[in-house]
């Protein structure tokens, strides 16, 4: 099984099929409106701006598993994110990325890089903040630890990387355009 065989349900209710996306790389990012991570859509749509007409994709599908930072409809999910940060990149339907009800896509994801491309300290600062106030993130091997994780796919299907939330956009940047590469 491939990325490409997965489909995707978008905030309007329509299916968002990944064959679509064959040739393009993706950058998958579970994302919630009230976290502390939230100022990342500004990065997020600062690498959409760049990259977009180059075959980089986005998409972003919100979380409210994660201290219930993701709260309201899809629109109204939709609706902050463009007024506050001007993202024009594919915002789907919210979504479980852990647990029984995981989304299929993330289950996917997970599977393909079942842990962070990360710093020992970085997961374990998150993990520290996390516990300071009361919040659990990962419970399962493999599990996202919080809102922002971002999963890299090349043109090809491949998960490449997988990204903690302390990972900005910006410092993804130059992955993103080494895959973009003619």
């Amino acid at each position: 099984m491939t990325i490409h065989e997965l489909t995707a349900k978008r905030r309007n209710g329509t299916l968002l099929a990944f064959a679509s996306l064959k040739g393009k790389v993706l950058l998958i990012v579970n994302t919630a409106t009230g976290c502390g991570f939230t100022p990342q859509y500004e990065g997020l749509e600062t690498l959409h701006a760049k990259y977009h007409a180059r075959g980089l994709e986005i998409l972003d599908f919100p979380c409210d598993q994660f201290g219930h930072q993701a709260p309201g409809s899809d629109e109204e999910i939709h609706q902050f994110c463009a007024l506050k940060y001007h993202t024009s990149f594919d915002q789907l339907a919210k979504i479980e990325v852990n647990g029984p009800g995981t989304d299929p896509v993330f289950a996917f994801l997970k599977a393909a890089r079942p842990k962070d491309d990360a710093r020992e300290e970085d997961i374990a600062g998150l993990r520290a903040l996390l516990a300071r106030h009361g919040l659990a993130g990962a419970e399962e091997p493999g599990d996202i630890e919080w809102n922002f994780t971002k999963f890299l796919v090349d043109r090809a299907g491949n998960v490449v990387k997988r990204f903690h939330p302390t990972a900005t956009p910006e410092s993804i940047d130059e992955e993103i355009a080494a895959l973009l590469a003619p």
